[in-house]
């Protein structure tokens, strides 16, 4: 098992259709203690029954993901009631519903901020709490998601590819930083898949067949799939690699057409 007795921290689980959900359970098959952190006190009773299946798990409140003095009070919590932890997954991303179905022109210097904020910065604010409070056992591995809209132009994606584009190289910056320490950084750019999420995309429906008769392996990938690899990625069967976008999308970024 490649996570045995090792302690994760999944943040921004949200129901069992979630990418998040696809890595808790990959990772608590691997043997892992798992952690989670989730929006809305209201969503306690919710959340904690969809972790009942992950034995010994924990969850944890967390309202802004990307506010400083919130995020330190929740991982100072943490890291009293569990001690050191070996691995964060970051599954946080958000943008306002209206820049999401109108022409990126028209994003408004508010959903530029707050898309970049939620869904960039709060990973930055993620690893320099870690690091800054001593949270982090040695070799720690830090993953987000991120997807390939940051870096190709997919309509109805928008201000979120900003972002994704934004987080990606937050990657890089943080995989020098943090690997003075021994730390490891990377993001996980998944195929898309139905979640929640992905409802707010305009004609999320077409993305799908698209990817279905253009990739490589003609089929979309599922949220354990990637949780797979995710579980790699925070594995020591990972520990040469820091600093990467990796793709689990069934080939679908290598096409040229």
């Amino acid at each position: 098992m490649l996570l045995k007795d090792k302690k994760i921290l999944i943040m921004g689980i949200r129901n069992k259709w979630s990418i998040a959900y696809g890595i808790a359970k990959s990772a608590y098959d691997n043997g892992a203690k798992l952690i989670f952190t989730y929006m809305g006190e209201e969503n306690k009773e919710k959340i904690e029954e969809l972790i009942s299946e992950f034995e010994g798990s924990k969850a944890y409140v967390l309202n802004g993901a990307s506010e400083d003095d919130l995020v330190k009070e929740t991982f100072t919590k943490i890291k009293k009631e569990n001690g050191k932890i070996d691995g964060i997954v970051h599954a946080i991303a958000h943008a306002n519903t209206e820049d999401l179905h109108n022409d990126f022109i028209y994003t408004s210097k508010e959903g530029f901020s707050h898309a970049n904020d939620v869904s960039a910065y709060s990973f930055v604010l993620t690893a320099r709490i870690a690091k800054e409070i001593d949270m982090l056992n040695e070799n720690a591995s830090l993953v987000t998601l991120t997807y390939y809209g940051s870096s190709k132009v997919l309509e109805g994606y928008n201000v979120m590819g900003i972002a994704k584009a934004a987080l990606e190289s937050s990657v890089r910056y943080l995989a020098s930083n943090m690997g003075k320490e021994g730390y490891r950084v990377n993001a996980i750019s998944a195929g898309p898949i139905k979640t929640l999420s992905a409802k707010g995309i305009k004609d999320f429906s077409s993305i799908l067949t698209v990817v279905e008769e253009k990739a490589p392996l003609h089929r979309n990938v599922t949220t354990l799939e990637v949780g797979n690899v995710a579980t790699f990625m925070l594995s020591d069967m990972s520990k040469a690699i820091t600093g990467q976008v990796i793709y689990a999308d069934s080939g679908y970024n290598i096409m040229g057409i």
